[in-house]
C-alpha cells in the first residue's frame, strides 16, 4: 500500500493516523507518547544534578537524565546564559556554581526562587 508503513497489524500512513488491518474502526492518531511524562523540564533536571554534584561530567548528567550530551551541552549553556549556573575550568574539566536566589522563569512561578524547588528535591 503506498503512503503506509506495516508495522505489524496496523499501518501507519502518512496522513499521521493508523489503521488496524484486522478491523474496519475509525481513524485513531498514531501520535501516542512512548514515554510517561514528568512535573520537571530537563533543564530543571540538569540543574539538579549539577546542584547535587558541582563537578559532575556532563556525560554522567546526560545519562542520568536520559538526553543525548549535547541536549546536556546546550542545556548547560542556557542556564549560564541566564544566569542560573556559572562555570569554571578547573584543570581539565568544569566545576559549576548553581544560582539558586533567581527567580523561576515562567509568570505562574516567578514570585519563587529556583533554590526552593532544589532544596525540595534535594538530598
Amino acid at each position: 500500500m503506498r503512503g503506509a508503513r506495516d508495522t505489524g497489524k496496523v499501518l501507519t500512513h502518512n496522513d499521521g493516523f493508523t489503521r488496524d488491518t484486522n478491523s474496519t474502526a475509525a481513524r485513531v492518531p498514531s501520535r501516542m507518547p512512548t514515554q510517561e511524562w514528568t512535573f520537571l523540564t530537563n533543564h530543571a533536571h540538569v540543574l539538579l544534578c549539577i546542584a547535587r554534584d558541582p563537578n559532575v561530567r556532563l556525560r554522567d548528567v546526560a545519562a542520568a537524565v536520559g538526553i543525548t550530551e549535547r541536549a546536556t551541552q546546550r542545556i548547560v549553556a542556557d542556564l549560564v546564559d541566564a544566569g542560573y549556573l556559572s562555570r569554571e575550568r578547573v584543570g581539565r574539566r568544569n566545576a559549576y556554581q548553581v544560582h539558586d536566589d533567581l527567580p523561576f522563569r515562567h509568570p505562574v512561578e516567578e514570585r519563587s526562587q529556583v533554590g526552593a524547588l532544589l532544596n525540595l528535591l534535594g538530598e
